[in-house]
């Protein structure tokens, strides 16, 4: 089977077809056309297309580009069938986290779509109907001939729906458990995970199975290891969208993050011959040195003809010049002055006000301590990711303040009582009032400061951008727009810096630290089309992954005192301490996340022969590629 668009190439090696693609865009593009040609498809010979939708955030970037080649291209969604997947159970249809309400946000009042074509499971129907509802929503996809194009995401723990691991491959429309993982990946949007229903109405595998053509979707290397077990593994109702496997015509969609674990993307040298190149090299050596447990310099020509790497020995030996060769390139990448040893002007943007300290903070100290202009660039507020109990601990010691020093007390009293009562009545999963939004955001920036300057950063060089797509008060922002670019563009050419620091977390589409990367990219293209050289960009990890060792371009190694001192600037984010509301799938505390992937970074170093230091941080250079 040919690759289906110049944009991806087909993966060797897997049971079910699947394509990698070179960035989001391109994958949203296709994926619109290949909608766009069913719709025209079953229009041309008089009958509806039916399409089985999903939600989240995968399927963003196709449902904008819809919108656009319905607004643009005038694509006629009149006679379009549409069927969700899923639904919460127990969730009225006005809950902001209701895929009902996503739907009509996202796609469904931006096209042409008739109201009377649009099903989604009710998730406020009553108990005693809910048997009936099933029955009834598998009975109209039959009445409308069947579904013509099925769209997938795929869960962490392999569900397609809500087909839960374990779910019967005959599984049809019906109320289903979620699993504890699906709950936990689920929390952010409900702002808790207690917050998160129990239950939800999805279609059965049977169902999707059953539709004509199916494109899963995946993005992100949080999906490259369920990815692999779908494609790769047997079929098993352990990961039920490996059921896909069985289907005429089924593919997956992935992008490079999401198809890392592939084999033929982590070690093709395993399938067959390869086209060698740095990287390659110091991957497939990387993965020989834990294979053996042998540092690089430690390899022989044995080694490599045990694991499978004679065309590499052939092509590149022998194994002694292929170590020293990597030896040499990863001895390159480390740096202790990553800014230069002449004072230069320095830009670190931090998308959340303390992701500055957790992913670089040790690098800030250094660079402070090099003499530089260092800045700090905050892009969002932060305020969602603040605890109710924080602002009624602030707003108390405020009213106190201000009844011992006899100032103005009636109004913080009043501010009080609004606050006390904006907590009081909101629901599990409802936003913050404004005033409670804006009490969060002053926490945050107070924070900002105080950690900061703990990592040498004077007060006059921090900026608090508060860009606008982040100003929605809800876990979904809203898309990079020209006042965002603007403020970006306005900062660096006031300041003129040789050299910027980006999070570099590209793979989530929609995540606040990529889209945050897509402003700064797009600001910066401007202003290389205006006549000015921009600065070199370096991008670092947030608190959830490291680079690859093979990846990594410069590595900056820390103290002791280097990491205790990037410890206190990360701990008076006191408002992320002990607990945060976004922890993640990870129960360390940020603190702990940093410290261990500094200290790992170090530790792989010294594994594959290379000097031995107590912890690094690590970088690579934004080669200006598009995400």
């Amino acid at each position: 089977m040919p690759s289906p668009t110049p944009c991806a190439r087909r993966v060797a090696g897997t049971q079910l077809p699947s394509y990698v693609f070179a960035n989001n865009q391109d994958l949203a593009r296709y994926v619109a056309d290949q909608v766009a040609s069913v719709i025209r498809a079953r229009n041309a010979v008089g009958q509806p297309a039916v399409l089985g939708l999903p939600t989240g955030s995968t399927p963003v970037g196709v449902y904008r580009e819809l919108i656009r080649m319905h607004k643009e291209d005038g694509l006629d969604f009149s006679r379009v069938v549409t069927f969700n997947l899923d639904e919460y159970y127990g969730l009225g249809a006005d809950r902001l986290q209701s895929y009902r309400r996503w739907m009509h946000e996202n796609f469904f009042k931006h096209v042409n779509v008739p109201e009377k074509n649009i099903h989604i499971p009710d998730g406020s129907i009553a108990p005693e109907e809910l048997e009936a509802h099933c029955r009834d929503y598998e009975a109209a996809i039959n009445a409308a001939g069947g579904i013509d194009l099925q769209l997938l995401g795929i869960g962490g723990n392999g569900h397609i729906g809500f087909n839960e691991p374990f779910s019967g491959r005959t599984s049809r429309t019906r109320l289903a458990t979620l699993d504890p993982i699906t709950r936990s990946s689920a929390a952010s949007d409900f702002f808790s995970e207690e917050a998160v229903p129990t239950q939800a109405i999805t279609m059965g595998i049977g169902t999707i199975l059953e539709a004509r053509k199916i494109l899963l979707l995946a993005l992100g290397e949080h999906k490259a290891a369920i990815v692999r077990e779908a494609v790769e593994g047997p079929m098993t109702d352990r990961v039920p969208a490996s059921f896909l496997q069985g289907h005429p015509d089924a593919a997956v969609l992935l992008d490079t993050a999401a198809a890392s674990d592939l084999t033929a993307e982590a070690t093709p040298w395993t399938l067959g011959r390869v086209k060698w190149n740095d990287a390659l090299i110091k991957r497939a050596v990387f993965w020989l040195c834990e294979k053996t447990g042998k540092a690089l310099l430690k390899l022989d020509d044995n080694d490599l003809r045990t694991h499978n790497l004679h065309q590499l020995l052939r092509e590149h030996g022998p194994a002694q010049a292929v170590a020293h060769r990597v030896f040499r390139m990863m001895m390159d990448t480390i740096d202790y002055h990553p800014g230069g040893r002449e004072p230069r002007r320095i830009i670190c943007f931090s998308p959340h006000p303390d992701d500055d300290v957790i992913s670089m903070g040790g690098t800030l100290i250094r660079l402070n301590e090099d003499g530089h202009e260092t800045h700090v660039a905050y892009m969002t507020s932060g305020n969602i990711a603040v605890f109710d109990l924080d602002v009624r601990r602030v707003v108390d010691l405020m009213v106190e303040c201000n009844r011992q020093f006899g100032i103005d007390e009636d109004k913080s009293r009043q501010l009080e009582t609004k606050v006390q009562e904006a907590l009081a009545t909101k629901q599990p999963g409802e936003c913050d009032d404004p005033a409670v939004l804006k009490i969060k955001g002053l926490i945050r920036y107070s924070e900002a400061i105080s950690g900061a300057t703990v990592a040498g950063c004077r007060e006059e060089n921090l900026h608090f951008l508060d860009l606008p797509f982040y100003r929605t008060g809800k876990i979904k922002k809203n898309p990079v727009g020209p006042e965002d670019v603007r403020i970006i563009r306005e900062l660096i050419e006031r300041i003129d810096p040789a050299q910027i620091y980006v999070a570099g977390d590209l793979s989530d589409p929609h995540g606040t630290h990529r889209v945050c990367a897509e402003a700064i990219f797009l600001a910066l293209g401007e202003i290389e089309k205006s006549g000015r050289k921009p600065p070199e960009v370096l991008l670092y990890r947030g608190a959830w992954q490291e680079y690859a060792l093979d990846e990594i371009e410069i590595a900056v190694p820390l103290s002791p005192s280097d990491m205790a001192r990037k410890l206190k600037a990360i701990f008076r984010h006191e408002s992320q301490k002990d607990e945060a509301v976004f922890p993640g799938a990870d129960a360390r505390e940020f603190w702990q996340r940093a410290e261990d992937r500094n200290k790992g970074t170090a530790a792989t170093y010294n594994q594959i022969g290379l000097p031995e230091y107590y912890a690094m941080e690590a970088f690579v250079r934004w080669k200006g590629v598009p995400i």
